[in-house]
C-alpha cells in the first residue's frame, strides 16, 4: 500500500533519522525517471522534494537518463535553485540543436551539457554529490549486453560522476556514441530500464517513491520502420546488445510498470491527465516551463503530508 510509503516518510522525519541513524530496517529509494526533455517533470517532482527537506528521508537516489541529471542535483542540493535552466532558451539551444545534425554533429550535446553547463554557467555541487550520507545511482546501458547497469560502485570523484552522467544520458544517434568507462561502453539507461526500479528492487529495496514523466494515459511504442531503418546500422556498429531491449522495449516498460504496480510499498508521482505533451527534443521555454511547474506541484500534493509533524533532529 501506498500509505506505508507515507508512513515512513513521516515517521522517519519525526524522528530526525538519517542514512546511517536509521530506526528501522527498510531501505527507502527515490527513482527518477528519464525521457530526454520529459525529465522537466521529474526535475519539477525533486524541486517539491528539496523544498519539502525530505531527501534525507531517502537511503538511495536512483536515475536513468535525465532522470541521472535530475537525482545529481537534488542530491547537490541545487534543484530548485537551477530549474530555470529548463526554460532558459540560451541553454536549451545549445544543448539541443537539431541542425547539427546536417554537420553530423550530436543534436542533444551531453559533453556541453556535463563539462561546460555544470562547471561554468549553472555549477553542479559535485563534491555535495561525492559527500551525500544519501547514496547516488545513476544507470546506463552497457553496450555490448543491453544489460541495465548502476554506475554507483564506480563513482569516486568528480571526473567519475561526470562521466556517468553522459552514459545516463547517451541516447542513441541523438548524442553521438556510446561513453567508455573502465574498458566497458554505455549508452542511454532508457533503453534497459527507463524507471529504474528493477535495479533498486535487486538491492534490497523495500520502499519505493517513483518520480514518473509519463502519464498514465501515455504508452511505450514499439520502433516504427523509419526509427529501425535509422538507427540499425548505429546499433550495429556502436551498442549491439542494446538493439534487443530497443526492439523490445514495450515490453521492458510494461515489466517495469507491472513491478510498481504489484509492489506492496510503492508511491508513483506522476504527470496529472492533460498535462503537456513533452517531446524527447523538446527545447520551447513555455512548455518546459509547464512541466516543471506541473511536476513540482504534483509531487507536492502527493508529499506534503509527510511533513505535517515538526521535524526534530537526533
Amino acid at each position: 500500500m501506498t500509505g506505508t510509503v507515507l508512513e515512513l516518510l513521516r515517521d522517519r522525519r519525526r524522528q530526525g533519522s538519517s542514512p546511517g541513524h536509521r530506526r528501522d530496517d527498510a531501505r527507502l529509494v527515490l527513482l527518477i525517471e528519464g525521457g530526454s526533455s520529459r525529465g522537466a517533470y521529474s526535475s519539477g517532482m525533486t524541486v517539491a522534494v528539496e523544498q519539502l527537506g525530505l531527501l534525507p528521508m531517502f537511503d538511495a537516489v536512483y536515475g536513468s537518463s535525465a532522470g541521472a541529471l535530475s537525482a545529481a542535483w537534488l542530491l547537490c542540493g541545487r534543484a530548485e535553485s537551477t530549474m530555470h535552466a529548463w526554460w532558459d532558451p540560451t541553454i536549451m539551444r545549445a544543448t539541443i540543436d537539431p541542425r547539427r545534425a546536417l554537420r553530423g554533429r550530436p543534436v542533444v550535446d551531453t559533453r556541453f551539457l556535463v563539462h561546460t553547463l555544470y562547471t561554468e554557467i549553472v555549477p553542479m555541487g559535485f563534491q555535495e554529490i561525492l559527500d551525500s550520507a544519501v547514496e547516488f545511482h545513476p544507470v546506463a546501458t552497457d553496450a555490448l549486453t543491453g544489460q541495465a547497469v548502476d554506475l554507483h560502485g564506480g563513482i569516486s570523484d568528480r571526473a567519475d560522476v561526470q562521466a556517468a552522467l553522459r552514459a545516463s544520458t547517451a541516447m542513441p544517434l541523438l548524442a553521438g556514441g556510446p561513453i567508455g568507462i573502465d574498458g566497458r561502453t554505455f549508452v542511454d539507461a532508457g533503453l534497459s530500464e527507463a524507471v529504474p526500479v528493477r535495479t533498486a528492487l535487486a538491492q534490497q529495496a523495500t520502499h519505493i517513491v517513483a518520480l514518473r514523466t509519463r502519464r498514465t494515459d501515455e504508452t511505450a511504442s514499439a520502433p516504427s520502420r523509419g526509427e529501425r531503418l535509422l538507427l540499425s546500422r548505429w546499433f550495429t556498429r556502436h551498442a549491439p546488445g542494446a538493439a534487443e531491449p530497443w526492439l523490445h522495449r514495450v515490453a521492458v516498460r510494461a515489466e517495469e510498470e507491472r513491478l510498481l504496480a504489484s509492489h506492496p510499498a510503492a508511491l508513483q508521482i506522476r504527470p496529472p491527465v492533460g498535462s503537456v505533451r513533452i517531446g524527447r527534443t523538446e527545447r520551447r521555454p513555455g512548455p518546459l516551463r509547464a512541466a516543471v511547474d506541473t511536476g513540482r506541484q504534483a509531487a507536492w500534493n502527493a508529499l506534503a503530508g509527510c511533513v505535517e509533524a515538526p521535524l526534530v533532529t537526533d
